[in-house]
């Protein structure tokens, strides 16, 4: 599969985006899907998943309540909400496949990663 995030920009402390990853195939449905980000000098960290069937969401504990994850299978889309947006949420935002069983936190259980999407938060 292959995946095409979207939806990043410039914007003020205290501002919203939506990012949007859209997915190419017939199987979106079968994959978990998360989105992690990369600040500078930092290592790529989660930020939320979504189950495939469920819909279950996970968030890190860092951005709960202030990110939404979502997604629309008929669309192969999934997307992130981001809001009340802080100057550490800069970094590039990537979205992120997982076809195992049990999908994690962890960087290795997902398959397919999109391109990123840059989010620039200015003060």
């Amino acid at each position: 599969v292959q995946l095409q995030a979207s939806g990043g920009g410039l914007v003020q402390a205290g501002g919203s985006l939506r990012l949007s990853c859209a997915a190419s195939g017939r199987t979106f449905s079968s994959y978990d899907m998360g989105w992690f980000r990369q600040g500078p000098g930092k290592e790529r960290e989660f930020v939320a998943a979504i189950s495939r069937s469920t819909g279950i969401t996970y968030y890190a504990d860092s951005v709960k309540g202030r990110f939404t994850i979502s997604r629309d299978n008929a669309k192969n889309t999934v997307y992130l909400q981001i809001s009340s947006l802080k100057p550490e949420n800069t970094a590039v935002y990537y979205c992120a496949a997982c076809r195992k069983y049990t999908c994690t936190r962890l960087l290795g259980d997902y398959d397919y990663w999109g391109q990123g999407t840059q989010v620039t938060v200015s003060s």
